[in-house]
């Protein structure tokens, strides 16, 4: 099974938001909290492509991206397929 990663940082309001839309999406998810961790932020930025920014979400080998991202694909209608995916992968 795929699973959802979201790497965050402490008090970050858009962490929390995307965090609230998975958990409203009944999302089990992997969070990796970054705070003080500077190994863990050049690990995102390499897995990212250079992004650092916070939230940065996978579901399964997807790279959604941060919490705008996450919220676009909710509003396209596409975010739902997408968690499917990762309940029916084996």
């Amino acid at each position: 099974m795929h699973k959802v990663t979201v790497y965050t940082a402490g008090n970050c309001c858009y962490c929390h938001m995307a965090k609230d839309l998975l958990r409203r999406k009944g999302a089990a998810f992997e969070e990796i909290d970054l705070t003080g961790r500077s190994d863990l932020r050049a690990d995102l930025r390499a897995r990212a492509g250079g992004r650092h920014t916070v939230p940065q979400i996978w579901i399964g080998s997807v790279h959604v991206g941060g919490c705008d991202d996450l919220f676009d694909l909710e509003r396209s209608g596409k975010l739902d397929a997408l968690l499917a995916q990762t309940t029916s992968a084996s």
